[in-house]
Order: C-alpha cells, then sequence, then structure tokens
C-alpha cells in the first residue's frame, strides 16, 4: 500500500446539500438483506454511479446460507468491496478469486457476463461474518457491447494517504492526487475514508456529481448530524465539506455526469430498452456464457 501524508488546514466550508438518501432494506437471500441507496426516483445517478448496495454488518450461523446463485449482467461494471468477511466470485470469462477486506473486484459485463459470489472453501460449515459494498458503475455508450472482463486488486495494491488525520484509501478512479490502478471506463472517483471524531474532510470538487456515503459512525453537515445508512448528494461546481461527530467509516464517489439516460431491469443495464429486452430473452433461453464449475444452478429471470 503506498502512503503519503498531507497536514492541510481544517475546511471551514458548508455548502447546502442537493439530497439525503436514506437507506431501503431489500431482501437477497432467505438470510441476507442490503440496504440499497441507488438508484430512487429522485436521483438515479451520481456520476457514472448506478446503484448501490450495503451489505451487512451480519453475523450468519452454519446454516445460513449468503450464496448468491449465477445470475448475468449487461451494460455495466460491478464493484465489490468488503470490510468483513469473504466471498468467492467466479464468473463466465474464467475468473475464480476470493475476495477479502480491502480488496476490489471490477467485473465489467459489457455485451453480457454471469458471475456467482458464494461462501469460501474455508468458510463452508463455520459461523462467519459479511460487511461490505456493491456498486454498478454505467459503461458509456460507446462501451455498453465491449467483450465481458475481470480484475481483482489486492488491498496493498491500492494507494493510500492522510490528510488532517483523515485516512484515505483510492479503491477506483483518481482523487486528492491518487490514482487507482484499476481499469476505468469513464473518469470517477471511489474512495474509502476514515475520519476520526472531531476530524474534517473537504470533499474534493473536482467532479461535477459527488456524494457521500455513512459506513458507520456519524458525520455533521451544516449543524445536521447523518448517521450510518445516509447518503449526502453535494451540489455541482461547490466545495463542501464534512466533520466526524464520533469516529467514522465514509465512502466518497461521483464523477461527470452519465452519458444520456439508462434503462434499468433487474440486472440489466442499457440505454437500449430493445437491447434489455433481448437480455431478457437470453437468459429465459439459458443463451448466456456458462460459468466454468458453476453451471447447475441459476437465478431466474424475474415474473
Amino acid at each position: 500500500m503506498s502512503w503519503s501524508e498531507s497536514h492541510e488546514p481544517e475546511c471551514k466550508i458548508q455548502d447546502a446539500l442537493e439530497l439525503v438518501i436514506e437507506a431501503r432494506e431489500r431482501k437477497i437471500t432467505e438470510h441476507f438483506t442490503v440496504r440499497r441507496l441507488l438508484p430512487i426516483a429522485k436521483r438515479r445517478t451520481v456520476g457514472p454511479f448506478i446503484f448501490f448496495d450495503h451489505m451487512g454488518p451480519v453475523d450468519l450461523s452454519p446454516e445460513d446460507s449468503s450464496d448468491v446463485l449465477p445470475h448475468p449482467h449487461i451494460g455495466l461494471a460491478t464493484v465489490t468491496y468488503l470490510f468483513e468477511g469473504e466471498i468467492f466470485h467466479r464468473d463466465s470469462v474464467g475468473s475464480a478469486v476470493a475476495i477479502r477486506p480491502g480488496d476490489i473486484n471490477w467485473m465489467t459485463a459489457g455485451k453480457g457476463i454471469v458471475h456467482s459470489e458464494r461462501v469460501t472453501p474455508e468458510e463452508i460449515g463455520k459461523r462467519r461474518k459479511l460487511h461490505g459494498l456493491q456498486l454498478w458503475v454505467a459503461l458509456p455508450k460507446e462501451h455498453e457491447e465491449m467483450d465481458p472482463d475481470f480484475e481483482h486488486h489486492d488491498a496493498d495494491s491500492l494507494p493510500a494517504t492522510e490528510r488532517n488525520g483523515v485516512s484515505l484509501r483510492i479503491l477506483a478512479g483518481s482523487a486528492y492526487g491518487f490514482t487507482s490502478p484499476v481499469k476505468i471506463l469513464s473518469p470517477l472517483f471511489y474512495v474509502d475514508a476514515m475520519i476520526p471524531e472531531g476530524r474534517e474532510l473537504e470533499i474534493t470538487n473536482e467532479y461535477a456529481e459527488r456524494a457521500v456515503y455513512v459506513v458507520a459512525g456519524s458525520i455533521s453537515h451544516n449543524g445536521m448530524d447523518y448517521g450510518s445508512g445516509n447518503m449526502l448528494v453535494f451540489p455541482s461546481d461547490s466545495k463542501s465539506c464534512i466533520k466526524a461527530s464520533q469516529d467514522s467509516r465514509v465512502m466518497l464517489l461521483g464523477g461527470p455526469p452519465v452519458d444520456g439516460p439508462r434503462q434499468i431491469y433487474w440486472n440489466f443495464v442499457s440505454t437500449s430498452r430493445e437491447r434489455i429486452e433481448q437480455a431478457k430473452n437470453d437468459w429465459r433461453e439459458r443463451r448466456f456464457p456458462a460459468i466454468p464449475g458453476d453451471n447447475v444452478e441459476f437465478v431466474p429471470l424475474p415474473v
């Protein structure tokens, strides 16, 4: 992990918020729910980020299944990041890798990919914890039908820095003078920030659309406190600052506006409604590529 330290004066910028999004619970499996932030009717995207799920924290018994069976995607990239626990990822381009805390998994669906997320072999039959985030990034129009791809980056490969006592890890894109090794197809930033109580952080204003999600703890902005499960969306071209009311972990994300509206159905994202219909038919007829070693079970198309 690459570290750099910067001691900057505390910021006093307190612009108005554009929107505060409160997480909504969604059931994924019998024993596993998530808190969903994006998309909502008032805000479909933040930069190219079109989907945001907070998984856990949850303590699972040996009998509790958190397996997500093989399912398809088109037109997006999935971004998986864990705070606790492990997930075993397999996909139809042949990837088979355990995701552990601090790692980044970036799976580009393009014209079509299938993947599963299961308990790692080491954790089968054991009590286990799971806590993390999964985001989707809408691919630029010119890359929606690209060949699928997969990247895994270990925690130690991601750049990190410190500003005014705040620890920052650049997970994807560029921010605060650092760039992640993750290969991206449009400008964006995705940052994990640990803010000690009483410390402040100015939100990078390099991008038109920016948001902060509170994973744990509590932050204040304009005299209002926001705890875990809240996403603060900032106005374009503004300078904004947050302060930790207690030791807090937040995610910073955003980028330029996505290049046109997107259609979303289930796990499919596209600029074209017809392309979504094609993907639905392809999954019904099992025309998507199979996952080597995991091609028996699957998630059916929602009715």
